[in-house]
């Protein structure tokens, strides 16, 4: 399967670390020139000069998802470099902790604001690149908690219902055109933020977040059905 994606121009982003960071490796590794986004650039470099270590090719640039004019500022970099989209992959979230009735209103919309309203202006502003590729992916990293519900993350699970019936809409809306839209819902991922929400998880019951990088990759490099 490697190669498959030579000539792509891919963005994800929270590349510097995680399932992102896996997802960024994986997909350069197929043949993708990689936009890595996110808040760290140190963590971000650290993830292109891996990348261009295994000869791929990698740009880093500054994100952050509560910041409208920061996506934009990210959209504008991707066209300005390649003038074109292949691969969109918003990885990026954050999570949180609590009984509804001990969630502030100020937690909520920040989680919202980050998981469901910054993949939403991203798959918005990223469209007229995607347009022009004949073969264009938005992929979507949603969680089971986007299909289920449980105790002490009713604001977190809003947010990837949310991100969820978004991908679903979108995927309907561009049926009959060049871009396919996917979304993903894993479950526990051996990741540093899934330990310190849930340390009761064992490791050898977690996925791997290389496991969910191989399926971005194949959605990424096959086409699919309208």
């Amino acid at each position: 399967m490697m190669y498959k994606l030579q000539d792509h121009i891919a963005l994800v982003t929270g590349a510097s670390r995680g399932i992102g960071r896996c997802i960024a490796l994986h997909l350069a590794k197929m043949g993708a020139e990689v936009v890595l986004a996110a808040r760290s650039k140190n963590l971000l470099e650290q993830t292109a000069e891996q990348i261009r270590q295994d000869g791929g090719k990698a740009e880093v640039a500054l994100l952050e998802l509560e910041d409208e004019e920061s996506i934009n500022s990210l959209i504008e970099f991707t066209e300005n470099k390649f003038a074109k989209l292949d691969i969109l992959v918003n990885n990026a979230g954050i999570t949180h902790c609590a009984l509804l009735e001990d969630t502030r209103t100020e937690d909520w919309d920040k989680i919202m604001r980050i998981n469901a309203r910054g993949p939403f202006i991203l798959c918005r502003q990223a469209l007229r690149l995607l347009k022009k590729s004949p073969h264009a992916k938005i992929i979507n990293i949603s969680s089971v908690v986007g299909v289920k519900g449980y105790p002490e993350q009713s604001a977190y699970t809003a947010s990837k219902h949310a991100l969820r019936g978004m991908s679903i809409s979108l995927a309907n809306e561009l049926r009959d055109t060049n871009i396919r839209v996917h979304v993903i819902c894993p479950g526990g991922v051996d990741t540093e933020i899934v330990s310190q929400v849930r340390p009761d998880l064992k490791k050898d019951e977690l996925i791997a977040p290389e496991e969910v990088a191989e399926l971005v990759g194949y959605l990424a490099a096959h086409r699919g059905k309208g």
